[in-house]
């Protein structure tokens, strides 16, 4: 019997929820070192949000992260583009909470 997590099936699998994933995030503002950074329940609410069934490993978050990496750098260089433009990033709150600044810093 065929190992299916490691098949060509699978992997395209990964690699399609891995994009779904991405766009969704990306829309939003988190870049692929916050997404990292989230704690792992975080990041199933957030792959729930994107009406995805969340990844069962790390590999496919790295994969996410890595196009979200991607995904800056191409918009950076290309600014005006529509693509380019994040249509929700003021929900990034709901799910990169900033840092708290001590009083009078």
């Amino acid at each position: 019997m065929a190992d299916y997590a490691h098949s060509d099936h699978a992997s395209r699998s990964r690699e399609d929820k891995a994009r779904r994933l991405a766009a969704f995030i990306w829309a939003r503002g988190i870049s692929g070192p916050e997404l990292l950074e989230l704690p792992l329940t975080q990041r199933r609410k957030l792959a729930r949000a994107a009406d995805t069934n969340p990844p069962s490993t790390d590999e496919t978050w790295q994969a996410v992260a890595e196009l979200l990496v991607e995904k800056d750098g191409w918009a950076a260089r290309n600014p005006e583009h529509p693509a380019a433009q994040r249509e929700h990033a003021d929900e990034k709150i709901l799910w990169v909470k900033p840092p708290i600044r001590p009083w009078g810093a």
